[in-house]
């Protein structure tokens, strides 16, 4: 079955354009086709690291996302990786109900994936419970990725009636790690891939290298735990 990942989490600075960044690497290493979509029009991340893999959309263009499901169409081998930008929620949404997005997507036989990418803030936990309440009764996989890179304490969430929500949901709870802080600096000075990072000679050091392959590796072990990645 194809999947459409939407990375979300709708708070701006949570790490969206991070864990799509990943979840395209992933699919690099593990050699499956994807297509990536960059609704970030001020920054624009995703498509600045993998500009092979990501085109921008524009987010209020119902031409532009609609171009997402032309995609779905001619390219049916190939799964989509959409990271969507911070407070972009209404539009997208207003597109996805207008259009009936989630319901094309389930007829074409193709998984939605609905990333929500959280910091260890109330708002993040707030806004997972609006996607959860939202989801409910749509067929929408829920992956709920809390950011290490962006909190160090996410008790109050595991404590909170919304993790109960999720887990009544049975969404998928994953960890991002944290990256190294001056390696995710130089990283992003150096508008690098992740794998160029780990492989790069003239880019990094050995010991810069080495943490990133040791990132990579504890990430994919958290993104095998989601349905459908994992071998």
């Amino acid at each position: 079955m194809g999947k459409v990942h939407f990375i979300g989490g709708e708070k701006g600075g949570v790490g969206k354009s991070m864990t799509a960044r990943v979840l395209a690497q992933y699919y690099i290493d593990h050699e499956r086709p994807f297509l990536g979509f960059d609704c970030d029009a001020s920054h624009g991340t995703f498509s600045r690291f993998y500009q092979e893999y990501a085109s921008s959309v524009v987010v209020g263009d119902d031409d532009s996302l609609d171009g997402m499901l032309s995609a779905v169409e001619e390219a049916p081998d190939r799964d989509l990786i959409i990271d969507l930008a911070a407070q972009s929620a209404q539009s997208i949404n207003r597109w996805i109900e207008e259009t009936d997005v989630f319901g094309l997507l389930n007829e074409l036989g193709i998984q939605v994936v609905w990333w929500h990418v959280m910091d260890d803030g109330a708002d993040s936990v707030t806004l997972l419970s609006q996607v959860l309440t939202r989801y409910a009764l749509q067929p929408v996989e829920i992956v709920v990725v809390q950011n290490k890179g962006r909190g160090d304490s996410f008790e109050r969430f595991v404590a909170s009636e919304t993790y109960q929500q999720a887990l009544a949901y049975t969404a998928t709870l994953i960890e991002l790690p944290r990256l190294h802080a001056k390696l995710t600096q130089k990283i992003d000075f150096n508008d690098s891939s992740f794998w160029a990072v780990a492989n790069d000679r003239r880019m990094m050091n050995i010991a810069e290298r080495q943490r990133m392959k040791v990132w990579l590796r504890h990430a994919y072990a958290q993104l095998d735990q989601v349905p459908g990645l994992g071998r």
